[in-house]
């Protein structure tokens, strides 16, 4: 059903990575969560990282919006989904403003989502090295397409007062309002490595402490009336809410909580968490729930068994290659995900996943469920890729389209015994992944919410194998 959608957004942007969108973005989250507001935190593009710090900033879940990986008509639903009763909303962009995918022109560029979302955006600008060459800079981007609604900016980096009163006259002339002014704060950088921050459930002391540091940073440099009255000025977004269901597919049929497609006990789906394994899409969970299963947490770094009855299994994005000798030290759990796959069980694994079911992670053992090893790299992979299924696996039958992304440095070598998972068609031919069994794994990130018959698929076939147990 088709509804009228009145949350007051805003959109975070910046020219380029680096100027302070995530600073900017956390911060207003928290100020405003601190005034009692219900803040929904959104993300553009795949990344996991930042809203990992959303979330923390806000306590709501923090949600991608990609256009690329879910198309450009599931934005707006995926944020009705997300920010329902909210008071307002706070869209992190990607990159710089009008940066997309590669190639395709503004195919899911934070530009993009803004007109999608029919939001105000507010440039973070890093001032530290200009003065009244911030005025051209701003221009150009208020003036590149006229369809994006430039409200205001946030200046970063600010060495002085002089150096404020500079920017601020050059941006006056501009006719451009100046919505906060930040100085250079280095106690509350976040730490980084290879592929971003640090995320959250790796330092979440210090981390609480950064986003409180930076909810008084953005508190005393910004203008929170004048943003709030920004966000206020988007206008109604009529669109239909996603929501975790799929009528087509008939493990999505309705059915009281806690049952089954085929209406028995909902089968338990073990999701990898912790801090080896960060990266997932909360859209992933509440979709298998709705499938009918029952979703369970656990952590390869600390539990030495899978949860109770576990009958499908989810391993996702993450670092394990900074955790390698602690998950080879967990033998019995290694033991547990090999004789799971060995007897035949759906595991569903992404780039860390797919590290950890290998034989071995920079030469300490891991589950050995693939005949294959898996080495830290000075290379990047990263990019967007569309991809087919070659293979019929618990995921998907042979010939589903996806979208997804590639985002890691490390090589894996694989031997014999395993089929390929996805065939890419973009930007490059090549084949990727492994499917052996009940075991789906592979490098390539996916946003199930494009395809919830994913979902439907894989509960299925976690039912099936806790059908299997039962009746043994």
């Amino acid at each position: 059903m088709v509804t009228s959608v009145n949350v007051p957004r805003l959109v975070i942007a910046a020219p380029s990575s680096g100027s302070g969108k995530t600073t900017v973005a956390t911060g207003l989250m928290a100020a405003f969560a601190e005034r009692g507001l219900a803040v929904s935190p959104h993300k553009a593009g795949p990344d996991y990282i930042d809203p990992g710090y959303h979330a923390l900033a806000t306590g709501r879940p923090g949600r991608n919006l990609d256009a690329f990986m879910c198309g450009p008509e599931l934005v707006a639903p995926l944020f009705a989904h997300g920010s329902a009763g909210c008071d307002l909303a706070v869209v992190e962009g990607v990159m710089g403003l009008y940066d997309g995918a590669a190639g395709r022109g503004e195919l899911a560029s934070t530009a993009q989502v803004a007109k999608l979302l029919r939001a105000p955006v507010v440039l973070v600008v890093d001032a530290s090295s200009q003065s009244r060459s911030v005025a051209a800079l701003v221009h150009g981007f208020a003036s590149f397409d006229p369809q994006v609604r430039l409200g205001g900016v946030i200046l970063n980096k600010v060495g002085s007062d002089r150096h404020e009163v500079m920017l601020r006259e050059a941006l006056e002339e501009a006719g451009m309002p100046v919505l906060g002014v930040l100085r250079r704060a280095p106690q509350v950088a976040t730490p980084s490595r290879h592929l971003g921050l640090v995320p959250v459930a790796e330092r979440r002391a210090d981390a609480l402490a950064s986003v409180a540091a930076l909810a008084e940073q953005v508190r005393a440099g910004c203008d929170l009336d004048a943003l709030m009255a920004l966000a206020r000025t988007a206008p109604p977004l009529d669109c239909e809410a996603w929501a975790p269901v799929n009528p087509a597919s008939p493990a999505f049929e309705a059915r009281g909580p806690g049952r089954s497609a085929g209406g028995g006990a909902a089968p338990v789906i073990a999701v990898a968490g912790g801090a080896a394994f960060t990266f997932s899409y909360a859209e992933h969970a509440e979709l298998l729930t709705a499938a009918g299963a029952e979703v369970v947490t656990f952590d390869p770094l600390r539990d030495e068994a899978l949860p109770p009855g576990t009958a499908g299994l989810v391993i996702g994005g993450g670092f394990p290659e900074m955790y390698a000798p602690e998950l080879s030290a967990n033998e019995p759990l290694r033991e547990a995900v090999a004789a799971f796959a060995a007897a035949g069980g759906p595991i569903a694994a992404e780039c860390a996943g797919l590290l950890y079911l290998a034989r071995s992670l920079d030469g300490k053992p891991m589950c050995g469920v693939l005949d294959a090893d898996a080495r830290m790299s000075e290379r990047l992979t990263l990019g967007y890729r569309e991809a087919v299924a070659v293979s019929d696996s618990p995921l998907a039958v042979t010939g589903t389209r996806l979208r997804g992304h590639e985002f890691h440095r490390t090589v894996i070598e694989p031997g014999a015994g395993a089929a390929p998972a996805w065939g890419f068609t973009h930007p490059e031919r090549r084949v990727e992944g492994f499917v052996q069994g009940g075991v789906h794994a592979s490098y390539l990130h996916t946003h199930w919410a494009a395809q919830p018959s994913v979902a439907g698929r894989f509960a299925e076939a976690a039912a099936a194998t806790a059908a299997a147990k039962a009746a043994r």
